[in-house]
């Protein structure tokens, strides 16, 4: 299984469009063979900090994601028009 986890900042006044292009990225991505998981967290006091939590079954999982087209709409073009991704980690189970 291959983790990722990635945090986004949306600009001033963008909070809600960018919430909008989450629930479409993550409901398209939820559909995807490979994905076990896609949730978008927001930050309870911070609502322009988005924090999402994603589950493939490995790589080439991963990697049919970013090669798709919804994630190529609205993750490359969409969510970088609304805002920046501060951090993003690539992560496997310990155990």
């Amino acid at each position: 299984m291959v983790v990722l986890a990635v945090t986004w900042i949306a600009h001033e006044g963008q909070e809600h469009e960018m919430l909008q292009a989450f629930e479409r990225l993550a409901a398209a991505s939820r559909k995807e063979a490979g994905c076990r998981m896609y949730v978008v967290h927001r930050h309870r006091e911070d609502k322009r900090t988005f924090f999402v939590y994603e589950q493939y079954n490995d790589d080439a999982a991963l990697q049919a994601h970013r090669d798709s087209p919804h994630f190529q709409e609205i993750a490359k073009e969409t969510l970088h028009s609304l805002g920046r991704r501060t951090e993003a980690f690539l992560m496997e189970p310990v155990a």
